[in-house]
């Protein structure tokens, strides 16, 4: 069958390899595609594989030869799933590949905020340490984690990872769990959405973007939390109302807020956030170290050759098929 990448830069931009997918069939692999593109690209496609790249309803009533849509990535709502399973496509994502990536960048965001070591490793590469009348100084004031409480909304893979790494460090763990989930970990305690604002020294976004938690970070929630708290994003963007929290960070109403995403990526020059006060963005680049990359490849070629042998995997729009070979 004819493959087709839409755009596979992000994941592999020249580190990994594509040898497996294509041992699996004639594959094309395009670095990016405009959305003009697409059905151009993709016209003769049976199998087609996108990271961000949009497969809407009338792109895919275009695409007469589709057979199989296959998601570089976890979150699949850049594919029309209803109209896919309308023409009997399966579509697949990769649903656990960057769980402990994810948890990591958590604590870059937070360890950057408690010691500032860039910063600070930046005023000793000026000369700032050679010329001072100490043996030491710092700048910001600097924050043990141990003891702290770490509050996590969204109990999944990725929220419990982090709450691991939060015990590690000292920290207490609270957390509330949009899924109502029946087993707890030793040293988490279930809490009430709003005591989570209150009471968290650090609160940690890892819910699904849904109607109910759309800018479940908004104005009033900031006005409960502590002056010296931290927010940490790596989830979703349109979980925080922007403004919202820029005002709240301007206003020296939290301390300050690591974010791995936003509402739109890329963000305009506009976005509130991008000159906000003690406010640290990264390019959503979470789920992109090394590992989390192979682990994706893999499971993506796995999705296809699972596809190929008449037992779809990783199906999210409940389309099932026979054998296609």
């Amino acid at each position: 069958m004819n493959i087709v990448v839409l755009d596979g830069y992000t994941l592999n931009p020249g580190d990994l390899t594509w040898k497996d997918l294509e041992a699996l069939g004639p594959c094309t692999v395009h670095d990016r595609s405009a959305p003009e593109a697409v059905v151009p690209r993709a016209k003769d496609a049976e199998i087609i594989l996108t990271n961000k790249t949009v497969l809407s309803s009338d792109t895919i009533k275009q695409l007469p030869k589709l057979k199989y849509i296959g998601v570089l990535a976890t979150g699949y709502n850049i594919v029309d799933i209803e109209a896919a399973r309308h023409k009997n496509i399966p579509v697949t994502n990769v649903p656990t590949y960057s769980t402990q990536s994810v948890a990591q960048i958590v604590f870059a965001h937070l360890l950057n905020f408690a010691h500032h070591t860039a910063h600070h490793a930046q005023t000793v590469r000026s000369g700032r340490w050679t010329s001072s009348p100490d043996f030491c100084y710092w700048d910001t004031p600097l924050i043990e984690l141990a003891g702290l409480t770490m509050g996590i909304i969204g109990f999944g893979r990725i929220g419990r990872a982090t709450a691991k790494l939060s015990i590690a460090f000292g920290m207490n763990v609270i957390f509330y769990d949009i899924a109502k989930s029946s087993s707890i970990p030793e040293g988490c305690q279930p809490a009430g959405i709003d005591d989570i604002f209150r009471t968290s020294d650090v609160i940690s976004l890892h819910c699904p973007l849904t109607s109910e938690t759309k800018k479940i970070i908004n104005r009033e929630r900031l006005e409960m939390m502590k002056k010296t708290a931290f927010l940490i994003n790596t989830s979703r963007g349109p979980l925080v109302d922007e403004q919202a929290l820029a005002d709240a960070l301007n206003n020296n109403r939290i301390a300050g807020a690591g974010l791995d995403v936003l509402s739109e990526e890329p963000p305009g020059e506009n976005n509130p956030l991008m000159k906000a006060r003690n406010c640290c963005i990264t390019p959503h680049i979470a789920w992109a170290t090394i590992a989390a990359r192979k682990r994706l490849l893999r499971v993506a070629v796995d999705n296809v050759a699972s596809f190929l042998a008449g037992k779809p995997q990783n199906v999210v729009n409940g389309v099932k098929t026979k054998d296609v070979r």
